[in-house]
């Protein structure tokens, strides 16, 4: 049976409810979705753009924490407010991922907390 820990760090937003930030399983990690916070505050951006690079910082501060990086991301979930920004976000997620890029899911969904506009999660390998 695989042992399952724990994935914490500072460089990223402490989780706002109970659950972790991740857990790694085996040879893979399971982030939770990143909300566009910067570690320590409660601000967001009003702009898309700003709110989908803060998540995605997130996310690789976790996944570095946990011995990872975004080139070892094999599947992304990305929830929007609105399927309108659906295209900015694109574009910074082409800043952040390469070919060959992550499997994804983008869905719109009605609110997220602390008003976001975009909040991320990823699998990876370890």
């Amino acid at each position: 049976m695989n042992a399952t820990t724990v994935i914490s760090t500072d460089k990223a937003p402490a989780a706002i409810g109970p659950y972790s930030q991740a857990i790694s399983t085996g040879s893979l990690i399971f982030t939770s979705g990143q909300l566009p916070l910067k570690p320590g505050s409660k601000d967001i951006s009003d702009n898309i753009k700003d709110q989908a690079r803060a998540s995605l910082t997130n996310v690789r501060a976790i996944l570095e924490a946990a011995g990872s990086s975004l080139q070892k991301v094999v599947k992304t979930t990305v929830y929007l407010t609105d399927i309108s920004d659906f295209a900015s976000v694109n574009e910074i997620y082409a800043e952040f991922f390469s070919t060959p890029f992550p499997a994804r899911s983008c869905f719109a969904v009605k609110a997220l907390p602390l008003g976001a506009r975009v909040e991320i999660e990823v699998i990876a390998s370890v």
